[in-house]
């Protein structure tokens, strides 16, 4: 691992990069639905854009790769990453003509270049990480580069919730003008980290895979019932993320403001910040002793991180926190019963959601409002375990089955608008019982649906 840490250290960066950019969508939302007089459904239509797009690049991956083969294996990794990157720059230039000329649908234009881009950064990275150093413990550095990718989405809210909502916002009398400063800075740290990583010296892998002609990944059970758990885990993230601001609003949870909401947001993707990190050593090679001194050591520094990042914002105290220490304890008691099995683990960290969820329907104030923020705590295995269970026994087909679940994450697109259409008819609080239907799948996946067909119970 030590010859390829300076390629894992800059990759992880992209994790933090895309991380940050995606969670902006959450501030977005309730903004552009302000400025254009939306719907609940119509200001999800962002996400349905913004994801739509991993469908669609996942779907043209598929189709070369199956045609002509593997896209990755003959530009390399970092030409990848650098074409990934440069998409996703055009994607948040964009911006700018979208909010001078006020078009609601241009704004969906941009955020969908934008995935585009994002899908071809996931395509490139994912595995790229995987094969920095060994196989044994490559599902552990997914899982830590992925926890900055949640780092990114902790801090997001926060300076996003600021600059759009607040900073530019009240710079401006009218308009949806307050997200071009943002977007144009986002642009230049995007080309300057594609010229960064066009510099750097990065390893470099030849995949002799041979690739056949066909979709024969999709004879697998564990790839097609995987598919659909990427699908529903992703939609239901985000649904969940999408539709907090809003939800905090209501007098019945916490009546607050948007720019005061938006913070508490940080708690949300701070929690899968610290499950992340706590499952990268969880599937560490470390003894027993270390790793739940480190899990331990690691859920308290990360805390912090989050609270701290919420404290310089709101000033909120530590005593009114304190309730988010319970979910933390929960997770270390997950893992605990998970032992280390991805299927184990998936389901245990599916049904808690559940419970949550039905809590936070059931019940308004601080509860109703900690026990949703609570579920991102359990969200930060998935991605990794899911991915995991779905490409295992693979063999040739293995790149061909990452595109498919790469095109799954179109669940981003499609269930926050069916959460959004289900608070316009159903309300806000009632509507999360469309996330509760996709973490039950989640849950039987993790307990019998990832069994290959090959394999015996």
């Amino acid at each position: 691992m030590n010859k390829y840490r300076s390629g894992f250290v800059v990759v992880t960066a992209l994790f933090f990069m895309w991380g940050f950019i995606t969670v902006l969508n959450d501030i977005l939302i309730p903004y552009l639905k302000g400025v254009f007089e939306l719907s609940y459904f119509e200001a999800m239509l962002v996400q349905g854009a913004f994801f739509g797009a991993y469908f669609v690049g996942g779907l043209l991956y598929f189709i070369i790769s199956v045609n002509y083969g593997d896209p990755i294996n003959k530009i390399g990794y970092k030409n990848g990453i650098i074409l990934g990157l440069g998409i996703s720059a055009l994607g948040t230039a964009l911006f700018f003509p979208a909010a001078q000329f006020e078009m609601y649908g241009f704004f969906l234009s941009a955020l969908f270049v934008l995935g585009l881009g994002f899908a071809m950064l996931q395509i490139a990275a994912n595995p790229y990480v995987a094969i920095l150093g060994s196989s044994d413990t490559a599902s552990s550095r997914l899982n830590l580069s992925q926890g900055f990718n949640s780092f990114g989405t902790t801090i997001g809210p926060i300076l996003g919730g600021f600059f759009i909502l607040e900073y530019f916002g009240g710079l401006e009398a009218t308009g949806a003008s307050s997200v071009i400063l943002p977007y144009l800075f986002l642009t230049v740290l995007l080309l300057l980290l594609a010229l960064f990583i066009w510099r750097a010296k990065l390893p470099v892998f030849t995949n002799k895979e041979v690739i056949q002609k066909g979709a024969g990944a999709m004879k697998y059970r564990q790839l097609r019932l995987g598919a659909i758990a990427i699908f529903v885990y992703v939609g239901a993230e985000v649904a969940i993320g999408s539709i907090l601001i809003s939800y905090f609003g209501l007098p019945e949870i916490a009546g607050l403001s948007e720019a005061d909401a938006s913070p508490l947001i940080a708690f949300y993707w701070g929690g899968a910040m610290i499950g992340r990190f706590l499952g990268s050593i969880a599937l560490s090679k470390a003894s027993e002793k270390k790793k739940w001194l480190g899990m331990i050591g690691m859920a308290i520094g990360a805390f912090l991180v989050v609270y701290g990042s919420v404290y310089l914002k709101t000033g909120i105290g530590f005593g009114e926190v304190t309730a988010f220490l319970v979910f933390v304890g929960l997770n270390l008691l997950a893992f605990r019963f998970g032992r280390s099995l991805p299927g184990r683990s998936l389901m245990i960290f599916a049904i808690v959601p559940i419970i949550l969820l039905v809590t936070t329907m059931l019940t308004s104030g601080a509860v109703a409002m900690w026990t949703v923020l609570g579920i991102g705590i359990f969200n930060s295995i998935m991605w990794s375990n899911i991915f995991t269970l779905a490409i295992h026994q693979l063999k040739e087909n293995t790149s061909q089955g990452s595109s498919v679940l790469i095109m799954s994450i179109v669940g981003g697109a499609i269930i926050p608008p069916l959460q959004g259409a289900a608070a316009d008819i159903i309300g806000v609080q009632l509507s999360f019982v469309v996330p509760i239907i996709c973490y039950v799948y989640l849950a039987y996946y993790g307990w019998k649906g990832h069994i290959p067909s090959s394999v015996t119970e």
